[in-house]
C-alpha cells in the first residue's frame, strides 16, 4: 500500500469524536501509517468519501476455539475432545466474523488446547489478516474446580511461580481461574473462590516478574473483594460488584471487562435452558445490578473495557462486542466513553501500538456510512477496513 486519502464527513480518533460541523476531514495515510488528518476542502480529490471513521475495535475478552452459535449442550460438551484441525476450523470461522464486525485485535482468555496461540502465531503471519490476537493461553485453577476447559490445575502456593514462569513463556497475560461460575437458579456464585489473598498474590507477583499483565475469572463479592486487594490487573465479567470497591478499583487501576453478554443470552433465550420464571427473574435482577455497577464505575473512575466472552453459549464472535457497546449505551455511558472502551483504553492498557487516528500512529480504521453518534446501530454496519497492509470491503453476509 502506498497512499489512501479518506474523506470523512465525522470522525472519533480513539479519545475524541470529531463532528461533522467541524468537517469535512482529511485522513492521509501513506505506507500504512496516518500522514495527516486536517479538515478539507469539500472538492479536494480523493480516493474514498465516507461517513464516519474510527479506530479498530477490540473484544478484550474471546475464546476463539469456542462457537457461540452452538446452542446444543451435548454438542459443545463432545466438541471439547475434538481434534486440533476441527478446533482450527472453528477458531478461523470465529476470525472471519470478528472481521465482519470491524474488530481487529481481539484478547483470548483461555484455552487449555493451546488454539489461541496458534492462531495468534499465524494471524501474525499472514499479510492479509484483518485481525491480530493477543493470547492468554491457559489460565491457573485449582483441582476439581471450574474451569478445566481453558486452564490447567495448579497445587500448593509453592508451585505457583514455576508454573506461571512456564505459561508466560508463551502466554501475552496470565489468567487466574478465581471464582466459579454463577448458578442462575440461585442467583448466586457457586462455591468459594479458588485462592486465597496470599496465593493469588504469589500469582499477581510471579506475572508481573515475567513482564505479563494478569486478569481473573472473577465473581462474587468474596472474590471480588480478594481480586481488588491483591492488585489484579483486570476482572472479568464481575457480576455481584459492591459500590464500595469501585472508588478502590479506580485507585489501583484496576479494570473492569464485564461480559454482559452471556447472561444477557440466558435472559433472552430462557426457553433453552427451561429456565423457570423465577431464574429468569434472578437473571433480570443480575443484570439490572450489572448496568448499575457499570454506570457507578464510570462516574468512580474505574478502567471499564469492552469484552464480550465470545464462544459462549448464544455470543457470536464479533457481533457480540457491539451487543456489549449497546449494554454500556444502557448503562447511561456517553458514546465517546463507549467507543474508547474498545478502542484506545484496552490498547494502552495492554501497552499495545495505538492505532488511534493521528499522525504517525499505524492505519487501523474502520468506515461507515453514518456516525454512531448520530445512529448507534450504524455500528452494527462497518462498510470497510483500512490497514497498515490493505484495504478492503466487509461482508455482512
Amino acid at each position: 500500500m502506498q497512499s489512501i486519502l479518506i474523506r470523512a464527513a465525522s470522525y472519533f480518533d480513539g479519545d475524541k469524536f470529531h463532528p461533522e460541523n467541524a468537517g469535512p476531514y482529511l485522513i492521509a495515510v501513506r505506507d500504512g501509517r496516518i500522514e495527516s488528518v486536517a479538515q478539507n476542502s469539500p472538492d479536494a480529490p480523493v480516493n474514498m468519501v465516507t461517513g464516519f471513521v474510527m479506530p479498530g475495535l477490540v473484544d478484550a475478552h474471546v475464546h476463539i476455539f469456542l462457537d457461540g452459535g452452538e446452542l446444543d449442550p451435548d454438542k459443545r460438551n463432545a466438541y471439547l475432545n475434538a481434534g486440533h484441525e476441527e478446533m482450527m476450523g472453528v477458531a478461523w470461522r470465529n476470525i472471519a466474523r470478528t472481521s465482519r464486525s470491524g474488530v481487529t485485535l481481539v484478547r483470548d482468555a483461555g484455552d487449555r488446547h493451546g488454539i489461541n496461540h496458534t492462531m495468534r502465531d499465524e494471524l501474525r503471519g499472514d499479510p492479509a489478516a484483518l485481525v491480530s490476537l493477543r493470547s492468554a493461553g491457559m489460565g491457573v485453577k485449582r483441582a476439581k474446580r471450574y474451569g478445566s476447559f481453558i486452564a490447567r490445575d495448579v497445587g500448593s502456593i509453592e508451585e505457583i511461580p514455576a508454573v506461571i514462569q512456564e505459561l508466560a513463556a508463551a502466554s501475552d497475560d496470565v489468567k487466574v481461574i478465581l471464582t466459579g461460575i454463577i448458578d442462575f437458579e440461585a442467583g448466586a456464585v457457586k462455591g468459594a473462590p479458588q485462592f486465597n489473598v496470599e496465593e493469588l498474590q504469589c500469582v499477581i507477583a510471579e506475572a508481573r516478574r515475567q513482564g505479563r499483565k494478569t486478569l481473573a475469572h472473577c465473581s462474587g463479592a468474596e472474590g471480588l473483594k480478594m481480586a481488588v486487594e491483591a492488585g489484579i490487573g483486570s476482572i472479568e465479567h464481575g457480576f455481584f460488584m459492591t459500590r464500595e470497591l469501585l472508588p478502590r478499583m479506580a485507585d489501583k487501576g484496576i479494570a473492569w471487562i464485564p461480559t454482559f453478554s452471556p447472561v444477557h443470552f440466558q435472559w433472552a433465550r430462557p426457553e433453552l435452558a427451561r429456565w423457570r420464571q423465577a431464574t429468569i427473574d434472578n437473571l433480570r435482577r443480575i443484570l439490572d445490578s450489572h448496568l448499575e455497577h457499570v454506570a457507578l464505575a464510570h462516574k468512580a473512575g474505574v478502567e471499564i473495557v469492552a469484552g464480550s466472552d465470545a464462544g459462549s453459549p448464544g455470543v457470536e464472535h464479533g457481533a457480540a462486542l457491539i451487543d456489549e457497546l449497546f449494554h454500556f449505551l444502557a448503562a447511561g455511558l456517553p458514546m465517546e466513553e463507549v467507543l474508547r472502551s474498545a478502542t484506545s483504553r484496552p490498547r494502552r492498557l495492554w501497552n499495545a501500538p495505538s492505532v488511534n487516528i493521528e499522525k504517525g500512529a499505524r492505519a487501523e480504521l474502520i468506515l461507515f456510512d453514518f456516525s454512531p453518534f448520530a445512529d448507534p446501530n450504524s455500528l452494527r454496519r462497518p462498510e470497510m477496513v483500512v490497514s497498515s497492509h490493505t484495504s478492503q470491503k466487509l461482508s455482512h453476509s
